[in-house]
């Protein structure tokens, strides 16, 4: 399974992608990882995702071609590039699209703090708040608060294993 979990910058989107890839086995990819090791100082250019996310796209397919389960952690935030990554990836497995939700005041809250592994600050979230797309996929979406990461999990947990179902496999 290929779980593209997908929002703007303090969105939770990483925080609940990390703890669903340890919660079922699946691999992890982030896209803030992805930047880190690829760019030396990111500027978030329309060149520079694409850099990233061809390479998440790449080590995407590496893993589900070995039959790993994988998360996908990134912004996604066009039609084009959620539907380049299902094109390129739909045989590889059922692919299941979360979409994190929080609102605007706790995002500038979360940007305002060092983060793990991004360094996208308010400004970056404005922008791509302008650029984003919304989600015509099937999808589930969930609304990121400071306290509601089991609630999170459990409805993401969920949501995956009825798409599993529906595919008529546990993978």
């Amino acid at each position: 399974m290929i779980i593209l979990v997908m929002g703007l910058p303090g969105s939770g989107k990483s925080y609940l992608a990390r703890q669903l890839a340890a919660l079922t086995g699946a691999g992890y990819i982030s896209s803030d990882k992805v930047r880190q090791v690829m760019l030396q100082a990111a500027t978030y250019s329309d060149k520079e995702k694409w850099i990233v996310y061809d390479e998440m796209l790449r080590m995407a397919i590496e893993a589900a071609g070995e039959g790993s389960d994988v998360v996908l952690d990134a912004t996604f935030y066009t039609q084009a590039l959620r539907r380049s990554f299902r094109r390129a990836l739909e045989d590889k497995g059922r692919i299941v699209i979360i979409e994190v939700l929080a609102d605007e005041a706790l995002i500038r809250e979360r940007l305002r703090r060092p983060r793990m592994d991004s360094d996208a600050n308010f400004e970056v979230y404005v922008e791509l708040k302008e650029l984003w797309e919304p989600v015509s996929e099937p999808h589930l979406t969930l609304r990121s608060t400071n306290d509601n990461i089991e609630s999170l999990l459990d409805q993401a947990m969920e949501y995956i294993h009825q798409a599993a179902y529906e595919q008529g496999t546990d993978r």
